[in-house]
């Protein structure tokens, strides 16, 4: 399900003193969303057509410090504008904020011709237009993990970010009475992202004290990655209207599990799952097999893009169901690619490496690029893996570091080909700037390890 709100619709709302505030909305690198609040009347008299930003958005790091090294936004070429130009069928209701609408935008060059390379949306786009001119609609879906706080991001902010504490005070893994006592929050976010289109399955409890995932619907790629980027900024404004905060962290305390994002991926064709022959092995399609081969023989390459941060690597921990090898199974938690609804027409294949840190347009091109490359190539099927995916030696492994993942996806031939080497240059370029940036600062680790025993 895309938008819910149609521009006709908007308009008689606005009439009516229903909405007054209209949210136009960029993604940037990270995947958070980046734009400007029209009022409701300016939006309707042209921004509706198109608005404008600063190109360093696409340049800028967590803390939005404008990055040097980019090759599309610098001060040496003076910080000019993009053009913001709303995809209305993304056009919705924010029922969490008062008389509000959102839409998404697509990022244009400063003449409105032409949608810039390195932008997110764009990136999955063209990915998703290579997977129909070769016959199939990509379908996805992702299950977004998070750790849901106390305390509010002001106290949090108070406190230096340190001793956060988790709502749960013990594993609530699918635990009913667990995840009633916050239902405060986690009610108002089922309740909210579904009456702004989001079609919200469920919620529940993870395998961490004060762990929350929820679930959405699979759809179109587009709208996947869409949805995935509303449920984030959604999950945090709704924690904040009720005195409370949540991480999406890979890894934000070593004691504890990571966060995930699992991806479930499908190919459709002719309205049919491509991926399910009933004579097949287990229920999987020729198409199926190139398609895993494909995301397995360049799963190193594509980790960049699934764990963007330092921190994310810090989450690949054995005995955590964060995997360590890039190996394919059947409904085993250990594997780095899952292969669930095995002999049925649900039959997909499910990533498990990426972390709740990943911006979800990248995550979802990369896996597309990977796996069409699978079934353009045919490439064959490597036997599947059984048993403990964490013990097993002599296998294809999860990189070690962002650096490692940085340099296997700027030396990728299939990811130059598939999204050209401005994109790959481009997010190399910030995987690098973060690492520099780790590097930099000194921790509070390194403080306690070594002021006194130096």
């Amino acid at each position: 399900m895309a938008g819910n709100l149609s521009l006709e619709e908007l308009r008689s709302a606005v009439d009516a003193g229903a909405i007054d505030t209209v949210i136009v909305a960029m993604v940037d690198m990270q995947g958070r969303l980046m734009g400007k609040r029209f009022h409701a009347r300016a939006f309707l008299d042209g921004a509706w057509r198109e608005t404008h930003c600063c190109n360093y958005l696409l340049t800028v790091d967590m803390d939005m410090t404008p990055v040097p090294g980019f090759a599309s936004a610098s001060w040496a070429a003076g910080y000019g504008d993009y053009v913001l130009r709303p995809d209305l069928g993304t056009l919705r209701r924010l029922p969490w904020l008062e008389g509000t609408a959102m839409v998404l935008a697509d990022v244009l060059d400063h003449h409105g011709t032409a949608e810039v390379a390195v932008s997110p949306r764009a990136i999955l786009k063209a990915q998703v237009a290579r997977a129909k001119a070769m016959g199939f609609e990509p379908m996805m879906a992702t299950e977004l993990e998070f750790f849901l706080f106390e305390q509010s991001y002001a106290a949090l902010r108070d406190q230096g970010y340190r001793d956060p504490r988790t709502w749960g005070g013990h594993n609530i893994d699918y635990a009913i009475f667990g995840t009633t006592k916050e239902e405060e929050v986690m009610r108002a976010v089922r309740n909210g992202l579904y009456g702004a289109g989001i079609p919200v399955e469920c919620s529940k409890g993870e395998a961490e004290a004060g762990q929350e995932e929820i679930n959405a619907r699979y759809s179109d790629a587009l709208d996947a990655a869409d949805t995935h980027a509303i449920i984030k900024n959604g999950v945090k404004e709704i924690a904040f209207q009720k005195g409370r905060s949540v991480t999406f962290m890979a890894k934000y305390d070593h004691r504890r599990a990571g966060s995930s994002a699992h991806v479930h991926q499908s190919l459709w064709r002719d309205g049919k799952p491509a991926f399910h022959d009933p004579e097949g092995p287990h229920g999987m399609s020729k198409v199926m097999e190139h398609y895993v081969a494909g995301l397995l023989t360049h799963a190193r390459e594509i980790t960049c893009f699934l764990a963007p941060c330092p921190n994310s690597y810090k989450r690949f921990v054995t005995g955590m169901f964060a995997p360590t090898k890039a190996v394919w199974s059947f409904d085993n938690r250990t594997a780095g690619f899952r292969v669930c609804g095995e002999g049925s027409g649900a039959i997909r294949v499910e990533c498990r490496i990426g972390g709740a840190d990943l911006n979800p347009y990248l995550a979802l091109a990369a896996q597309l690029a990977a796996g069409l490359d699978g079934i353009a190539r045919q490439l064959p099927l490597e036997p599947v893996h059984a048993g403990d995916a964490y013990r097993a030696e002599g296998v294809r492994e999860v990189p070690k570091t962002l650096g490692e993942a940085a340099e296997l996806m700027r030396g990728s031939a299939m990811l130059r080909a598939a999204m050209g080497g401005e994109v790959i240059d481009h997010y190399h370029r910030a995987a690098i700037w973060e690492i520099e940036e780790q590097n930099r600062v000194v921790t509070d680790w390194e403080l306690q390890r070594g002021l006194e025993r130096a």
